[in-house]
């Protein structure tokens, strides 16, 4: 699939779930890692993970457009475009969109967890990407002082 066909296609979806046009463009951006699509806000373009289209099909892909169309059209007509807003959730379970894609083999980051605690109460062991200031925190299980293990 090429960017004209993808940008045919956001234009179909948007018609037929939405019920108003897309205006803008659409493109398959391979630097995209983490995500399989974004809305622009400032030039309201759509971009796309072309992996997510070669590695699950035309399923998956549907499902990321309906996605970035629900932040396209909410944030056109003024409501609530970001995740946590509820315009987004109704709208976004109205057109049967994804929530979240689907992780592309050797594409996502992980990080590794370098800091272990554990509770000199409880003995509960903790495991943090970034490191803690025990002085301020305490075992979320029995409120007992934590400790750097490694």
């Amino acid at each position: 699939m090429d960017n004209e066909m993808l940008q045919s296609m956001v234009e179909k979806i948007s018609i037929e779930s939405f019920g108003i046009p897309f205006a803008h463009e659409a493109t398959f951006n391979p630097l995209l890692r983490t995500t399989g699509g974004r809305y622009l806000l400032r030039s309201h373009n759509l971009q796309f993970n072309p992996k997510h289209y070669d590695e699950y099909g035309l399923d998956e892909l549907t499902g990321i457009i309906k996605h970035e169309l629900c932040h396209y059209h909410l944030h056109i007509q003024g409501k609530g475009y970001k995740h946590r807003d509820r315009d987004f959730k109704v709208l976004l379970n109205r057109v049967g969109g994804s929530r979240y894609c689907q992780a592309v083999p050797n594409q996502r980051r992980t990080e590794k967890v370098k800091h272990f605690y554990q509770c000199s109460k409880c003995e509960a062991s903790y495991k943090r990407k970034r490191r803690i200031d025990t002085s301020r925190f305490v075992c979320g299980k029995c409120k007992g002082k934590l400790f750097k293990t490694s």
